[in-house]
């Protein structure tokens, strides 16, 4: 099952057997417009058969290519909580010339401020001279949860996402207690175009999708989760101790490469089988 927000951010759709759906037509979730509250509520175990016998009773079109996502907003809240892992891959330590953290990965937090819907502008600041651009893969919480052994990550994820990440670079080249601070400006994070279920990934699968970061059509790093030095369920459980995380949380696992942008460029995030971010950059 997939889900997506309209360009608007004012319904929420449900993608289920190639056809899509408002969520507003399912019998029961009429006013849910805030995906952590839909994750959060008891009955979205049920909501992919739901779907599928609201779909059955359809009178419109039948499966298709679903909904032009180009313009879909953010499938976070605008008040989630949205952690990112750093240097979890070889070549992104590469790029920043560091080693790769030997207790755990790089970590911050960043405002929702920051966010974008897929094919928003991106406005570099004129505080930084150096923006890069990261492809990344991310997971969405879908239950309260805290101290989630690395075993059991699957219980508390809902699904993935795709994230597109930009870093003020030259700020942590200066200083890497800059992070947070390098990543909170407006316009520089993009996690959509859609939430795919984790049940569509089922046993290892996940970790064979291709995650890479495109400029102007040209792929510059690419890589999957098993290129990760700290894996899915180390993240899971390395973010969930002694903290509790809600539903709608992110957690971005880190990119596989960076690449500098300038205005002008078009940026995409590509994670295979679950979805695509582009945004030019102004």
């Amino acid at each position: 099952m997939k889900l997506a927000k309209s360009g608007t951010g004012q319904d929420v759709l449900v993608g289920v057997d190639d056809r899509w759906l408002p969520l507003r037509e399912i019998g029961g979730y009429e006013g849910l417009t805030r995906i952590g509250d839909l994750l959060a509520d008891r009955r979205f175990g049920d909501l992919e058969a739901r779907a599928r016998q609201r779909a059955a009773r359809s009178e419109g079109p039948g499966p298709g290519p679903g909904p032009d996502l180009s313009g879909a907003a953010t499938v976070a809240d605008g008040d989630a909580v949205i952690w990112g892992a750093g240097l979890n891959y070889r070549r992104h330590s590469d790029d920043l010339e560091t080693e790769q953290p030997a207790s755990g990965p790089g970590s911050y937090l960043r405002p929702a401020s920051c966010l974008i819907g897929n094919g928003g502008t991106i406005r570099l600041p004129a505080q930084s001279r150096r923006v890069t651009a990261e492809a990344e893969l991310g997971l969405v919480v879908g239950t309260r949860c805290k101290d989630v052994p690395r075993g059991d990550w699957r219980s508390v994820v809902a699904g993935v996402t795709a994230v597109l990440d930009m870093t003020a670079e030259d700020a942590i080249r200066e200083n890497p207690r800059y992070i947070p601070w390098a990543k909170g400006f407006d316009t520089f994070c993009s996690i959509g175009p859609a939430l795919v279920t984790l049940d569509e990934f089922p046993g290892d699968s996940l970790d064979a999708i291709r995650i890479s970061t495109v400029r102007n059509g040209e792929v510059v790093a690419a890589a999957t989760p098993r290129d990760m030095k700290y894996d899915l369920g180390f993240l899971v459980e390395y973010f969930t101790m002694g903290r509790t995380l809600a539903p709608g949380t992110v957690i971005c696992t880190g990119t596989p490469g960076a690449v500098p942008i300038s205005p002008g460029d078009t940026v995409r995030a590509v994670v295979e089988g679950v979805g695509t971010l582009t945004h030019p950059v102004g």
